[in-house]
């Protein structure tokens, strides 16, 4: 009776934690990344200090979803994105996409997420008229996966032809109407994601008409922000303006201060309506950096810029010459989960799971915890006390005498404070 009591408060405790993820999302112009110019060079542009950089704007925002433009064609590149700033400090659970070119272009779209989240369905090119367009289909990692059930979102990565004038509309047009008739031939009724640098000046491009007013109503996308209207060198747009970060040339960087709204990340219905299991967090858009304040200047010129802690201003205004813009997705599954408690500020918990039980959790406070996993019936099959440091920790431990099936993961304190997740072992 004690047992069936004390799995019950579990399962409880479980359903008030657990139902929904939240995914963060980043689209960033890395301007030039591990490629060199006449113009960009190793003095202006090194990728070793942007490894700096990137590393301390990644440690701020943590993307489960990190879609990027202008990196190298190279993929040693793409591999050292990864290695030298993604998996860094202790963090293991990045990957990127297969590579995939048709263009041949010198410059290159990538895409990263976190495989403790997510894990890559397919890739595919829509387009490769001047630059190819990449359209990636992600599946999250939910319970409910190994019975064919789970939430897809298709990331349709774009970096449309720059510069004004309408021989450049045009381009930027048939790239557009190249990729939705290509995601309409696609046929796939999922969550879309249309992200990038678009190179557009105002919403009444035909480009931008092209993703929000394609013939389909089902392919159509929305702006999060619902910020339509002529953005360019226009100060009532200045909070969403991503470019340019530098007021005076360095080279290689755009000049002019942040006057363009060029960067974004479009939604499609299901998920501006919630109808497949993922939605769109409300207010959770933005241009990171950005504080609407630096219209046609630096964006780390006077005023002080708070928007963001200092490091993080200092990588943004060197980094690039665009911001990355941000969204958060709210996933209607359960597992993989990415939740708080009093005691942590984030945990992260493998799942399904193997042989062995990987969670990263991020301590408030030094402390002793106790570890322990309970099977269905309230019996514990494991306990250990584990020292947990300020930050992030990561545990990884045996679990292969466990039988495939349902296990609960409890961390508690000496106050009798503790966190419970499920755990599905295979």
């Amino acid at each position: 009776m004690r047992n069936l009591l004390f799995i019950g408060v579990f399962v409880l405790h479980v359903f008030l934690l657990q139902g929904q993820d939240t995914l963060t999302v980043v689209q960033y112009n890395l301007l030039n990344y591990g490629n060199y110019t006449s113009y960009c060079t190793t003095a202006n542009n090194n990728i070793n200090d942007k490894d700096n950089y990137l590393k301390t704007i990644i440690n701020y925002l943590r993307p489960d979803i990190f879609s990027v433009n202008e990196i190298s064609k190279s993929e040693s590149i793409h591999q050292h994105l990864l290695d030298q700033v993604l998996n860094t400090n202790g963090v293991t659970y990045y990957r990127k996409a297969e590579f995939l070119s048709e263009a041949y272009s010198y410059l290159v779209n990538m895409l990263y997420y976190n495989k403790d989240k997510l894990a890559m369905h397919s890739h595919y090119i829509a387009q490769s008229y001047i630059r190819d367009i990449d359209v990636y289909k992600l599946y999250y990692r939910s319970d409910d996966l190994p019975q064919g059930d789970t939430a897809f979102i298709i990331c349709v990565v774009a970096h449309l032809k720059a510069s004004s004038g309408s021989d450049n509309e045009n381009k930027r047009k048939i790239m557009a109407e190249n990729t939705m008739n290509y995601l309409n031939d696609l046929n796939d009724e999922d969550n879309y994601l249309m992200m990038g640098d678009f190179n557009v000046y105002s919403n009444n491009e035909d480009a931008y008409q092209q993703f929000l007013f394609y013939s389909n109503p089902d392919l159509r996308f929305n702006d999060p922000v619902d910020q339509y209207g002529n953005w360019h060198n226009n100060s009532y747009y200045s909070p969403y303006h991503t470019q340019s970060t530098h007021s005076t040339s360095n080279g290689c960087a755009s000049t002019g201060g942040m006057d363009d709204r060029f960067d974004f990340i479009l939604i499609s219905n299901s998920i501006m309506n919630g109808t497949k299991e993922v939605s769109y967090v409300s207010e959770s858009y933005r241009a990171v950096g950005q504080d609407g304040q630096h219209f046609n200047k630096a964006v780390n010129d006077s005023p002080t810029n708070t928007s963001v802690p200092p490091d993080v201003l200092n990588a943004l205004a060197y980094n690039s010459d665009h911001l990355p813009v941000l969204m958060k997705l709210a996933v209607d599954k359960t597992l993989g989960t990415r939740e708080f408690s009093g005691l942590f500020e984030d945990v992260r918990l493998v799942n399904p799971a193997g042989s062995y039980l990987d969670i990263r959790l991020w301590g408030k406070e030094q402390s002793v915890m106790e570890l322990s996993i309970y099977n269905v019936l309230g019996e514990p099959v494991m306990n250990e006390s584990i020292h947990l440091n300020r930050g992030e920790n990561h545990i990884v431990r045996s679990i292969q005498n466990l039988k495939p099936g349902m296990y609960f993961v409890r961390i508690s304190d000496k106050n009798s404070n503790m966190l419970v997740r499920k755990l599905l072992k295979y």
